[in-house]
């Protein structure tokens, strides 16, 4: 298969770039910086030359997005899978009264407009594959059932991602390609911190498996964990 990846250069992103290389997909790994490639990444790349493509891709960046799908287009005619793993958490610790709505939009413009403009510009290539899928990197935190009156930018952009999602899989329906969003776990990651209880590997090996068809997912429901699990909206 050939997959696109964002926010490749480490945590999760990474790892899923380093599982889906060792199964022998094709792998397109999105950077924010072509210039910043970590040293990790770099090295997957060594040892899977023919298989990882480094793609400088910004997601807050319309034309820089629109420059990446030219050079994946260059590469393969088609994408079977694409996971907006690119994400960021800002403002964790502020009040309502203290929202700064600056920051906020920042983290929309990268948690909700990034994967919709990565979207709008490479489903051209998942309309030729034979099962395309798109798997948003979401969050408990995106729930409507489980919200917990904190992490104003995170939690609202990550529930509308799910809407999105969901707008998404019924818009694309029609041309076989499914959608859904992935809770991945709360992770031992920059993000979230070191004590979270789940390893990034042991959550992209359950994204890996969704990705893989090897999980029978439950066809009603679009929001789910990294186990295949429905989430509750």
């Amino acid at each position: 298969m050939n997959i696109l990846i964002t926010g490749a250069n480490r945590g999760l992103g990474r790892v899923l770039v380093d599982m889906a290389a060792a199964a022998g997909h094709t792998v397109f790994a999105g950077v924010r910086n072509i210039d910043s490639v970590s040293s990790q990444l770099q090295a997957m790349k060594d040892r899977y030359a023919s298989q990882i493509y480094i793609i400088g891709m910004d997601v807050e960046d319309e034309q820089s997005v629109r420059d990446a799908f030219y050079k994946v287009s260059e590469q393969e005619a088609y994408l079977d899978v694409l996971i907006n793993n690119a994400g960021i958490i800002k403002g964790r610790e502020r009040k309502i009264e203290e929202v700064d709505f600056q920051e906020f939009e920042q983290v929309l413009r990268i948690n909700l407009m990034g994967p919709m403009m990565v979207v709008k510009h490479f489903l051209p290539l998942l309309r030729k594959s034979d099962n395309g899928v798109i798997i948003n990197i979401s969050s408990e935190a995106g729930s409507f059932a489980n919200a917990y009156g904190g992490d104003y930018p995170y939690a609202i952009s990550k529930a509308a991602l799910n809407f999105f999602t969901a707008q998404i899989r019924n818009g694309l329906k029609d041309n076989g390609i499914k959608a859904y969003a992935v809770h991945p776990g709360w992770m031992r990651t920059d993000m979230g911190g070191a004590s979270a209880p789940l390893s990034p590997e042991e959550s992209a090996e359950g994204i890996m498996r969704i990705v893989n068809r090897e999980i029978d997912l439950d066809e009603e429901h679009f929001f789910v964990d990294h186990l295949g699990r429905p989430m509750p909206m």
